[in-house]
């Protein structure tokens, strides 16, 4: 204890070694609490060292309706002092109880937090608020393009000009090009980035960070939510974080530590795109079915973070483009924006809704780089970091009712990205605000979280997304259909056609056989502009411990050679960014399935893609996956 306790006394530390130190304090506060033994050095002390390096169903259908959800009774601030934090020990697992839990420390989640905080000094009042994140470090597995639209940070925090937010590069002229193989074809832009800025997603949620910590925010990174906690009614009463020191075969380790149930009068789930927990309350609840919303969409995309020659930087240019490296019945489209410091964000988004299991958007990804107009910026460059994550791209039609017995999914768990702006952290910003609003007028006004659906179809988002609704969903009949649909929607119609386009078949569905498909053949990196999975996986500062179960799950281990592999070509080895998974000869010389658990990047494209959805995402032990920085 000693040795870290002088590991703690070092200022330059990140901030998560303050909040990890903070909650390791807590938990030893009582008296039965396991890790207060000699365990608990050898598991903690490696990690600070990490850390240093249409028409819905009646009612009566649905248990969990809206309506029988209004009927229920309102939080009681009696129930419990607000803003005391208890702590329990029941069944050998500590227990934590805090008004407010937020599963996910990006930018919803953060919002949320600090939303809240706001809002009990302006009523005088306080709630204990804990911010659970998988990642090692807070920002450490957010990843996106990003030009910044700063509508919902005018809003949170309105002085955050005069407070160093690393938010500094405003967008200074926009080009949309259509890629041939050998020709970068201007067009008229459609996108209005006046007034925005070219950030890191990754920083600006650590600067979050810091502003939800001054505010009395207790932000715990390095535990993954790994169970969602319901009481005898069925509500949502908090999450348990996943054991530690589990090894491979199932036997505890010396490190053994079991996780701990954080328990909240409210929980918001913000664990990004496709959230592994949000996801089962979506199907638990029939969110979806509640306001007849269609399935989600989703895309890929793929980054890296370059440093260039200084001569061929011009910060805050910013570039979209359409076609090449993908073929037109293939959604998708490329970004190179200039950043601060030399340095551009070049990156490739894929929609997974692609029907030829052949295709590998990685190696997309590595063509687009050789294109002479994207050829001629990199030369020369060095790669600084890599990176991919999945993204939703369902929009107005696609989200469900976000509100369940017990709290609210907020972000891109639920989803609200604007397709055609290429943007979602504003909305996600604001729905974590509005959530917190409803939360703090459920726990201390008396109402209910209800109030989180009405204000969302009151705010700005809601119209966004509604005038947006029909783009996406017009490429389902190629990209020249597609663009003329678009280009009618966005100039001269806005949004304000009588109908809603709907999306074709869920991303998994879509996927052809690999009979019917032509298999398409890459050309092999160059390692200057282009590079094999390893390289970029290390480029990423992806780590897990190696000794731990896999966290990608096959539901029907028999499936991949079965069925993925003779009939659709094995595309999971081709869709995964990070070479998770592959196929190997077993002991009889016959193909088998090989999941290198250890490479990934958290992105979920096989839990979107597989064709059978047999694999399952969920989460590892706290801490591992990516460890951005500049993305």
């Amino acid at each position: 204890m000693k040795k870290m306790k002088a590991l703690l006394l070092d200022h330059h530390r990140p901030l998560s070694f303050t909040i990890m130190h903070r909650f390791l304090l807590k938990l030893s506060s009582s008296s039965t609490n396991p890790l207060r033994n000699s365990k608990f050095q050898r598991l903690i002390l490696p990690s600070l060292n990490l850390f240093a390096s249409g028409s819905p169903p009646p009612p009566s259908a649905n248990p969990y309706s809206a309506d029988s959800f209004r009927k229920s009774r309102a939080f009681s601030s009696k129930s419990r002092a607000l803003g005391v934090r208890c702590i329990s020990s029941e069944a050998g697992r500590e227990a934590i109880e805090y008004d407010v839990v937020i599963i996910g420390a990006g930018p919803a989640g953060l919002s949320a937090a600090i939303r809240l905080k706001q809002l009990c000094q302006e009523k005088n009042t306080d709630l204990s608020v804990c911010v659970v994140e998988k990642g090692a470090e807070v920002g450490g597995h957010v990843i996106s393009g990003n030009v910044f639209e700063p509508l919902a940070l005018d809003e949170l925090l309105p002085h955050w000009r005069q407070e160093q937010a690393p938010i500094e590069v405003a967008a200074s002229s926009d080009k949309f090009w259509f890629l041939t193989k050998d020709r970068a074809i201007p067009l008229p832009s459609p996108f209005d980035n006046k007034g925005n800025y070219i950030i890191s997603l990754s920083q600006l949620v650590r600067w979050l960070g810091g502003k939800a910590e001054e505010l009395g925010i207790e932000i715990y990174p390095g535990f993954s939510a790994s169970e969602v906690l319901y009481n005898a009614s069925d509500e949502v009463v908090g999450i348990a974080t996943k054991d530690m020191g589990i090894s491979k075969d199932g036997s505890k380790k010396e490190t053994f530590q079991p996780g701990v149930d954080i328990k909240g009068r409210v929980t918001l789930f913000a664990e990004g795109c496709r959230g592994s927990l949000s996801e089962k309350i979506i199907k638990k609840y029939k969110l979806r079915e509640e306001v007849n919303a269609q399935h989600q969409t989703y895309a890929l995309g793929i980054k890296e973070v370059w440093e260039i020659d200084e001569s061929k930087h011009n910060p805050g240019e910013v570039i979209h483009a359409l076609g090449w490296p993908l073929d037109p019945k293939t959604y998708g489209g490329s970004f190179l924006y200039h950043m601060n410091d030399r340095q551009v964000a070049l990156g490739l988004v894929v929609a997974l809704n692609y029907k030829n299991p052949f295709l590998n958007p990685y190696e997309e990804f590595q063509k687009l780089k050789h294109h002479p107009a994207i050829k001629r910026i990199l030369e020369g460059g060095t790669v600084l970091q890599y990176g991919a994550r999945t993204l939703n791209e369902g929009g107005f039609q696609s989200i469900p009712y976000p509100v369940f017995p017990g709290g609210a999914i907020i972000g891109c768990s639920a989803g609200f990205l604007n397709v055609p702006k290429i943007k979602g952290t504003h909305t996600a910003m604001k729905s974590g605000m509005l959530a917190a609003e409803a939360a703090f007028g459920a726990l201390h006004e008396g109402s209910n979280m209800n109030t989180y659906w009405d204000s969302l179809r009151g705010s700005w988002v809601w119209k966004e997304l509604y005038a947006a609704r029909n783009y996406r969903p017009a490429f389902e009949y190629g990209l020249i259909p597609g663009l003329a649909v678009s280009a009618m929607e966005h100039y001269v119609l806005k949004g304000k056609v009588p109908f809603t386009l709907k999306h074709g078949k869920a991303d998994h569905e879509a996927t052809d056989l690999a009979r019917k498909c032509k298999p398409i053949e890459y050309p092999k990196p160059d390692g200057v502009l282009s590079f094999d999975v390893p390289t970029s996986l290390y480029r990423s500062n992806t780590n897990h411990d190696h000794d731990q179960p896999s966290h990608l799950r096959l539901k029907d281990p028999k499936i991949p050679e079965k069925v993925n592999l003779p009939e659709y070509g094995a595309p999971e080895s081709r869709y995964c960014p990070a070479r998770v998974y592959e196929y190997v000869e077993d002991e009889e010389g016959k193909p088998k399935l090989q999941i290198n658990a250890q490479n990934c990047l958290h992105c979920k494209a096989c839990d979107i893609k597989d064709p059978k959805q047999n694999i399952e995402w969920t989460v590892p032990e706290g801490g591992g996956g990516p460890a951005y920085s500049v993305m």
